[in-house]
């Protein structure tokens, strides 16, 4: 890896940690990078799950007051997310891609429209519960642990917007704030990523170089993104994950 390569590694990973903390879909620009830089694709997806790793833990630590009071859900969708980063990134060395590739941008789409009618049915559900007389489950129900569950597969397979799925989803079935469900999207993001990373440490070929490098960026800019991201109001904040989710499509459609 000659030094720019090495200056544009660093700058991705950084840009994307401050991407992962907002929205998701840092993968996105730093996987096309990485594979720039000659590495091949399974070494590049590994080496940029482990290097992200410390982006999502400082983004993390920047919603930390955000996070206050949702331990019992973040235990609860926790166990669901370290059990499917798991299964995804043993799915990543046994399977080819073509299945997951496939699928990807469906799911994308999926969640964009469900992020973007989220208020909408939000209310409507809402007035459907106070019609009954009944409300809404503090944890979603069996529906969102599922699809927690298999969001986490994915991300642990490869992760590009993977923080989309999870904010469609909570948004959706819980009702609590944007900024707060962020919060919860980003320790589960730092999950799925840490079991894929201590997964890839004994079973998968490792650049390190590459690594060290994205850390490096990546936590610096989940620092960054968290400062960003829990200024933004809740409508800018579903813009900024329709975009950012539109360019993710885009992407891989083109690749």
């Amino acid at each position: 890896m000659t030094m720019w390569e090495a200056l544009a590694v660093f700058a991705a990973g950084g840009a994307a940690g401050a991407i992962n903390v907002v929205v998701g879909s840092g993968t996105l620009i730093t996987f096309p990078v990485l594979l720039a830089t000659g590495l091949p694709p399974v070494t590049a997806n590994v080496s940029n799950t482990l290097g992200l790793v410390p982006g999502s833990l400082s983004g993390a630590i920047g919603y930390r007051r955000e996070l206050a009071g949702q331990g019992r859900r973040i235990r609860r969708f926790g166990a669901a997310a370290l059990a499917g980063g798991l299964i995804g990134a043993a799915l990543l060395l046994l399977l080819p891609s073509d299945a997951f590739d496939a699928i990807v941008p469906v799911l994308i789409a999926v969640a964009l429209v469900l992020v973007v009618v989220q208020p909408r049915l939000a209310a409507a559900l809402r007035a459907r519960r106070a019609r009954k007389g009944t409300t809404a489950r503090t944890d979603g129900g069996a529906l969102l642990l599922t699809g927690i569950l298999f969001a986490s597969m994915y991300g642990g397979y490869f992760g590009a917007a993977q923080g989309v799925i999870y904010l469609s989803l909570m948004g959706l079935l819980l009702s609590e704030e944007l900024q707060r469900l962020n919060a919860v999207k980003n320790v589960l993001s730092l999950l799925v990523n840490g079991v894929a990373a201590l997964f890839f440490l004994f079973a998968a070929p490792i650049d390190w170089l590459a690594v060290v490098l994205i850390a490096t960026g990546s936590a610096l800019g989940g620092l960054i993104g968290a400062r960003i991201g829990r200024r933004l109001r809740p409508a800018v904040l579903r813009g900024v994950i329709v975009a950012v989710g539109i360019a993710a499509i885009t992407q891989l459609l083109l690749d």
